[in-house]
Formats: structure tokens, sequence, C-alpha cells
């Protein structure tokens, strides 16, 4: 059950980072209250994953997967560009998390 709400956290905090890029380019209090909202349950739900997750396991998974997210998320959304040497950095930081999924101590 912790994990499926880290899950919901990571996807909410992709979500989040992204529409801060939106919110800067729509320039209006309303665009602007958005990532203001996403944070307050994007915090609300790393924090209540971490009931039933060691902080650390739980915020390295947390800001990885987010980390890598937002990258492609920019990439689709926003053009941004990724070369082949981020992309690979990108495929590590990955395995770093399923491996820290894998030998989680829960």
């Amino acid at each position: 059950m912790y994990w499926l709400i880290l899950a919901v956290a990571v996807v909410t905090e992709i979500i989040w980072a992204l529409s801060l890029k939106w919110a800067a380019t729509v320039a209006t209090w309303q665009a602007s209250s958005v990532p203001i909202i996403l944070s307050f349950l994007n915090m609300g739900l790393l924090a209540l994953a971490m009931r039933g997750l060691p902080a650390g396991t739980a915020y390295a998974v947390w800001t990885g997967l987010g980390a890598v997210g937002v990258i492609i998320g920019g990439v689709f959304l926003f053009g941004d560009r990724v070369g082949a040497v981020q992309a690979g950095f990108m495929t590590l930081t990955v395995i770093g998390v399923v491996g820290t999924k894998l030998f989680a101590q829960v």
C-alpha cells in the first residue's frame, strides 16, 4: 500500500515540476496556483508513504523517478532536448531506483 502511495507521489511530483514551467509561460494567478496546490498534495503523499517506508528509500525513489519523469515530460511537452549521455545517466538513475526498491528492508 505504501509503495502505491509513493508511486502516486512520484506522478504528482512530475506533474508539479512540469506545472512550474507551464505556469511561468502562462503567467496568470490561476496558473500559478496549480503548482502551489500540487506541492501540498505532493508533500502530503510523500509523508504518508514514509509512514510505512524508510525515509531514505522513499525519498530516493521519489526524487530519482521524479527527475527522470520530468526530463521525459519536458521532452514531450516543451521540446527539451536530451543527449545520449544524459539518457545513459537517466537509465542509471532508474536502475538505482529499481535496486533500492528490490533490496528495501520493508
